[in-house]
């Protein structure tokens, strides 16, 4: 699953109960965020239980499931059965206590009813301590406009056998709460000829982190138009010899990267999160650069470039290369999208100019980078002004106010420019 991972989601069983499954072979999905996996067989064998169903959230380490073993086994079950009949009795107890952890662990509570707002790692706390939607509302939150933090639920939690009744029954509904409540439910109008389509899973996930990051970060913007004439002529000028000598393509893509890690070498204050609270920064040590890729359902996905400062032009190409053509094919492994400290979007694939992306949470930036275009420019030299023709694009810096300011997200984003701008176009691959 990665280090990073801590649990996933089983959207399907691949096998059921009875099936004889072979070695390596597939017995189960399962989804960790944007990521879905196959999870195969270490053992030859018959899947005789199966402890979790499908939408249940499994903790990396559990048992999920029971196979029994023909061969060797087998053919020392009488020794066992007459000399060590405890190891039997071991082994019984062992599939009794990962049933009865299994059972303990799963939480299937849905807070989605409520009108007050909960932070997905709050929601994770209440589930694992098996708080009802009732037990939670009834929490007093002391962070910002009354929102239960982390510290709250943990407090709740560490003192929940001495809760008076009072404490854990559900807070009264203000006017603006039943206000909230009554136009969640309102369903909205349709006709005969309008169509009702499901979200898919990830879907109703990255809406859920999108609304997340704007109640949660302070969005605020700053713009500036590059002249990419450099790169523009360097890329073209040595794409062939690349494919040749690497076996790799050389898109824009590694170059605009590139340029993105020295501005936040220079500038690492960029390079930070904000805990839940939003009482301290978090100083990222290692510069993981997110680059928002297509899926082939349309979706977003966000694979990340570890330790993306340390890279020459080649290795970040591979690594460009190698995250983009695993995410088109669906083989992303669920730590290739952990650990990133900031994002880049090329919303220039789509045609568009710039855009105003929003941040990828918990980090406090994003970039969107807009077309490459050709326009007239005026072009200064020592015997006068001229009109010429460039290549240009804007760069989009979306930042979190309340950490970043305005000096700092624009002088980030000047000198990404300035990168660019100063691209050596006699460099050498």
């Amino acid at each position: 699953m990665g280090e990073s991972v801590a649990e996933a989601t089983i959207t399907s069983w691949l096998k059921e109960v009875g099936d004889t499954i072979e070695m390596d072979e597939p017995v189960l999905e399962i989804a960790t965020d944007k990521v879905d996996s196959e999870v195969p067989s270490e053992v030859d064998g018959k899947l005789i239980e199966k402890l979790f169903e499908a939408d249940d959230v499994v903790k990396v380490g559990q048992t999920i499931a029971i196979i029994e073993t023909d061969g060797e086994v087998e053919d020392g079950a009488d020794e066992v059965e007459t000399e060590e009949p405890e190891a039997a009795a071991q082994v019984e107890e062992s599939v009794a206590t990962a049933k009865e952890t299994a059972s303990a662990d799963t939480s299937n509570e849905d807070y989605s009813d409520s009108a007050r707002f909960y932070s997905p790692l709050v929601k994770n706390i209440a589930k694992e301590e098996r708080i009802s939607l009732d037990e939670l509302e009834g929490i007093d939150g002391t962070g910002k406009e009354g929102r239960v933090t982390k510290n709250d639920i943990l407090s709740y939690v560490e003192n929940r056998g001495s809760q008076s009744k009072k404490a854990t029954e559900p807070k009264a509904k203000s006017t603006e709460d039943k206000g909230l409540a009554s136009a969640k439910q309102a369903e909205p109008v349709m006709n005969g000829d309008d169509e009702i389509i499901e979200m898919s899973r990830m879907g109703k996930m990255i809406a859920h982190h999108m609304v997340d990051s704007v109640q949660k970060s302070a969005h605020v913007q700053s713009f500036i138009e590059v002249d990419v004439t450099n790169v523009w002529n360097w890329r073209n000028k040595h794409k062939n010899e690349f494919q040749k000598k690497e076996g790799e393509k050389l898109t824009f893509t590694p170059i605009f990267m590139e340029a993105v890690a020295k501005a936040i070498r220079d500038f690492p204050m960029i390079n930070i999160s904000v805990n839940e609270d939003a009482t301290k920064v978090i100083k990222k040590k290692n510069i993981n650069l997110g680059m928002a890729a297509a899926l082939p359902d349309g979706n977003l996905i966000v694979p990340v470039i570890k330790n993306a400062d340390r890279l020459n032009i080649v290795g970040m190409a591979k690594a460009v290369n190698d995250l983009a053509n695993r995410a088109r094919l669906n083989k992303l492994k669920p730590d290739d999208i952990q650990g990133g400290t900031y994002t880049v979007t090329n919303v220039g694939t789509f045609g568009s100019i710039m855009g105003t992306p929003i941040i990828n949470q918990p980090q406090v930036g994003i970039l969107a980078l807009g077309a490459i275009r050709k326009v007239p420019a005026v072009i200064e030299t020592p015997d006068g002004d001229f009109i010429g023709i460039r290549y240009k694009m804007f760069l989009s810096h979306s930042y979190d106010h309340r950490v970043v300011n305005g000096a700092l997200g624009g002088q980030f984003v000047q000198r990404v420019a300035q990168y660019l701008e100063g691209f050596d176009k006699n460099r050498e691959i």
